[in-house]
């Protein structure tokens, strides 16, 4: 459950041992298994927002623990439970912390690819297609829009980039990296959870526009892990304004993005956001976690 409004920018849990840390996540080191924390910052423009988003935390988690569970079918996943009672011992003191933004998980060894499934022309794939009629280096049909939707789902996997925007790699690189065969598996599945998760959001009046996921290999298996199909990870449209031609309102940053795109030049330190741009994206991550989970 969504709780009472609270924002978590900072994160101290000096009794654990830091495993590493992203934008918005705190991972720590518990032997086999990993205790992944969602704080509530906010990044755009690869820089990190001086506001928190109230809620936000609380709603990758969530999300991330529905589509685990129903995908679980499909493939296993990293989670092992998101309620702090069931983590270990030593990460009880911080339970009234973690309650809600925090996943217990298996440690993996890391896949270091991000496999991008489009389904729609939108964002980086747009501009590409304008200029070369591609997206990722794949050709396409001439004469698509923008929001069109593509004549299958394209799989384009990305290398993992330590500092701005990841890069994209040809499926052939991408098997000069990994091999043929965790190359074919990693594509196949991307898009095979991409579809079941498709559909059934189909249901939710809701379009699953692009997305992305990350892998980790487990006792010779390939393991679904980090968040799942949450709106920091996937372009979410809203079935009833959906237009081809026109860029559809999304359930993630974009009204941040926006806003700081009219006001700043993306140099030096990131301004304020204005408390009405707060309370907006609160509101767009969870009702985008209420319609996904009823």
């Amino acid at each position: 459950m969504i709780q009472e409004p609270t924002v978590l920018t900072t994160l101290n849990l000096p009794k654990l041992t830091p495993f590493k840390q992203g934008k918005v996540r705190h991972v720590y080191d518990l032997g086999d298994t990993l205790l992944m924390v969602a704080t509530d910052r906010v990044s755009a423009f690869d820089y990190i927002l001086p506001n928190g988003i109230p809620e936000k935390g609380r709603v990758l988690t969530q999300i991330t623990d529905f589509w685990c569970h129903f995908l679980s079918s499909l493939l296993p996943t990293h989670l092992i439970s998101v309620n702090p009672n069931d983590f270990p011992k030593e990460t009880q003191v911080y339970n009234a912390l973690l309650q809600g933004r925090s996943m217990w998980v298996k440690k993996t060894q890391l896949i270091e690819i991000e496999c991008v499934v489009r389904g729609y022309l939108a964002g980086s794939g747009w501009k590409e297609y304008q200029t070369q009629g591609t997206v990722a280096s794949v050709p396409l049909p001439k004469g698509l829009s923008l929001a069109s939707k593509l004549p299958e789902p394209l799989f384009t996997p990305a290398i993992k980039a330590q500092e701005g925007h990841d890069e994209n790699i040809s499926f052939e690189q991408l098997v000069a990296i990994v091999g043929p065969e965790l190359a074919n598996s990693l594509k196949t599945l991307s898009l095979a959870i991409y579809n079941k998760a498709a559909v059934f959001l189909e249901s939710k009046d809701l379009i699953l526009a692009d997305t992305k996921f990350e892998f980790g290999m487990l006792n010779g298996e390939i393991i679904l892990i980090d968040e799942v199909l949450t709106p920091d990870s996937s372009r979410y449209w809203d079935k009833s304004t959906y237009k081809v031609g026109e860029s559809p309102p999304s359930f993630d940053k974009q009204i941040i993005r926006d806003y700081l795109e009219s006001v700043w030049n993306k140099e030096g330190v990131p301004p304020q956001l204005p408390a009405h741009i707060i309370e907006k994206t609160t509101q767009k991550y969870i009702e985008l976690f209420e319609r996904v989970t009823s």
